[in-house]
């Protein structure tokens, strides 16, 4: 649930920048005359939900949507938590990432600090065992499903 949590409060941090990015992107395509809009100025149109398919294709597309949104996340934030810059975390620098998405969360005073949910969270994160985690281990710690037993 933590977990859950640690991301969404991610997401609320990077959307913004995201947003700005998708704009930024997207070529303007030209009319023969503009169309009323109530979108604010700035904000990308809302696109079509895909139809729900058997299988859960719509709900795959979604994961690796999120997913992707992640390991961007991930890879715009890891340079300045990594403070030695060898291109990995450490358990304190890990531990200052995560500490730093929970301030930054709703009711984050009833969320202190938390050094042995940091502790499990580095040693689930850390699938090599290596005591550093890479971009890719914290990506797909930080995309992956919660679990049941997490918090």
């Amino acid at each position: 649930m933590l977990k859950s949590f640690i991301l969404a409060g991610s997401m609320m941090v990077a959307a913004p920048v995201l947003a700005q990015d998708a704009a930024g992107t997207q070529p303007m395509a030209p009319s023969a005359s503009p169309a009323p809009s109530t979108t604010p100025q700035g904000a990308a149109p809302a696109q079509p939900a895909a139809p729900a398919q058997p299988g859960g294709a719509a709900t795959e597309s979604a994961a690796a949507t999120g997913a992707d949104q992640v390991a961007s996340i991930v890879n715009a934030e890891f340079a300045s938590y990594d403070k030695d810059r060898n291109g990995t975390l450490d358990k304190t620098e890990f531990a200052a990432w995560m500490d730093a998405l929970k301030a930054k969360a709703p009711n984050a005073a009833d969320k202190p600090a938390d050094p042995k949910w940091n502790d499990a969270a580095f040693a689930q994160a850390d699938k090599d065992k290596s005591a550093s985690l890479t971009k890719d281990e914290l990506s797909g710690f930080l995309g992956s499903p919660a679990t049941a037993g997490s918090q």
